[in-house]
């Protein structure tokens, strides 16, 4: 007969409750040696199994789940993010939403021909679930996040690891590796809830500015929906103001094959010099109240970073913000152009845009306060200014044209005085083709052999005699011929 306190267990001897939940919380092993109710009491738990129960269904995954190739767990994360996204209503896209979103980014690449020396990228318009999104940008986020996730994780199975008891040390052994899982499923959770609540936000798969996946164009019908709600504007206009904003990223990053590299690079040094704040991470592992799981998660949301960065860190920001927000410039003035007589309610919705780019909605917030960056470009309008006064100066073609080389890109010092971009750089493109001859010349031999000034220079000592001899040429002062001539 099974009493309350002593359930059944698997075999016929009855089972201590607590035994069983840390078995099942372990993956089916018990620990060996190991008293769950000292557990319980030295952790300051509550010994309700029933209690116990719900906690450990919610921390389960945190401490059994490998984290596979690194400290962190991103599977975990990934699927945080989906049932993040799922809380609210993600109806999957109907065809009738792709078919819509298909004509409008169709006649956005129309419109763009008009307005830019790129050609058209040939790609097929989709409509996107935000659980879509999620599956079709998880795989950058990692690579965007993980020398920042790996470096928070360490440190949080770290802090977690000293602010246990002595006795639970002492009668955890060698269960250290949970305690490592754990750190890796906190912070991956943390990631994945922050990735779901930004796919409630993004209208499209550019919307961040840096390129989350590649050679697509996609919108979210129902984030578009949303970004038109109290415009007081037509559906249809909204949709296609952002459809031509989509295509615009897409060309930009099809034809010119080093920009998304360098982005994501950029991106990447930086968050390979955030400083963590170890001593911010043990306030949090203090403060997190045991009996509540979720306590741990609102207190990561206040951020673990402190504002410290190196030199190198610094000016990674510096590209970073720069290319940004040169990557957004040239996006708003190319599609104020190509809306410009076309849709009526283009000055309005370019400036709701720009208010949103500017400032960044909440899921943007919360990503930036959990891996320590911004991806926000916060000169969109300098940007925007200085793409413009280089169609007036050089046309279509030659603003495009800086586009070749990131050496040409312009620079924080640009943005800073956009009117005087032009004489700054034809200055230094008359010294580069200066140089340019000279190198060229030299590859050609050319200093090899004296111009022709120069070896008649050079021969007129020897037409007499030596430098310092009597004159004996043919003819006297006055250039008459001397006798014996």
């Amino acid at each position: 007969m099974t009493t309350p306190d002593k359930p059944q267990g698997n075999g016929e001897e009855p089972q201590d409750p607590l035994a069983e939940l840390f078995a099942k919380l372990m993956g089916g092993e018990g620990l060996e040696g190991v008293d769950p109710a000292e557990i319980a009491k030295a952790a300051g738990l509550p010994s309700d199994p029933a209690v116990l129960q719900q906690m450990f269904q919610q921390v389960q995954s945190m401490m059994t789940s490998s984290a596979g190739d690194g400290p962190v767990n991103w599977q975990l994360a990934h699927e945080h993010a989906r049932r993040t996204a799922a809380t609210t209503s993600d109806p999957s896209v109907s065809a009738l939403q792709n078919r819509d979103v298909d004509e409008a980014l169709r006649l956005a690449e129309l419109w763009l021909d008009n307005v830019t020396d790129f050609p058209p990228t040939g790609l097929i318009g989709r409509g996107w679930s935000r659980a879509e999104w999620i599956e079709a940008t998880m795989a950058t986020w990692r690579r965007l996040t993980e020398p920042v996730a790996n470096s928070v994780a360490t440190a949080l199975s770290t802090a977690i690891s000293e602010q246990l008891p002595e006795e639970m040390k002492g009668m955890l052994g060698g269960a250290t590796s949970m305690l490592q899982n754990m750190g890796g499923a906190i912070f991956g959770m943390q990631l994945g809830a922050a990735i779901g609540a930004l796919s409630g936000e993004v209208v499209s798969a550019s919307d961040i500015g840096v390129p989350l996946v590649d050679l697509e164009m996609a919108l979210l019908p129902a984030n578009v929906a949303k970004f038109g709600e109290g415009l007081g504007l037509p559906e249809g206009d909204v949709r296609l103001y952002l459809a031509v904003r989509e295509a615009a990223h897409a060309r930009l990053f099809m034809h010119v094959p080093w920009l998304r590299a360098h982005l994501l690079g950029a991106v990447e040094d930086y968050a390979r010099g955030i400083h963590i704040d170890i001593s911010r991470i043990e306030e949090v592992a203090r403060e997190v109240d045991p009996r509540n799981p979720e306590s741990l998660q609102e207190a990561l949301q206040g951020g673990v970073f402190t504002p410290e960065r190196t030199p190198r860190q610094e000016a990674a920001l510096a590209k970073l913000e720069t290319a940004l927000a040169l990557v957004e410039g040239w996006v708003d003035e190319l599609t104020a152009a190509a809306t410009e007589n076309v849709l009526p309610s283009a000055p309005a919705l370019r400036e709701a845009v720009r208010r949103r780019r500017a400032t960044g909605g909440p899921a943007e917030h919360a990503f930036a306060s959990l891996v320590g960056l911004e991806l926000r470009p916060r000169r969109l309008r300098d940007a925007a200014q200085l793409w413009a006064s280089l169609k007036q100066e050089r046309g279509v073609a030659g603003r495009d044209a800086i586009w070749r080389h990131p050496d040409l890109l312009p620079t924080g010092e640009d943005l800073d005085d956009p009117s005087g971009f032009s004489a700054r750089r034809s200055a230094a493109e008359a010294q580069e083709t200066e140089v340019d001859a000279a190198l060229e010349k030299l590859l050609a031999g050319g200093f090899d052999h004296p111009s022709d000034a120069e070896e008649q220079k050079d021969a007129k000592p020897e037409e007499g005699t030596s430098e310092g001899g009597p004159h004996h040429s043919g003819t006297d002062d006055d250039g008459e011929p001397q006798p014996g001539t």
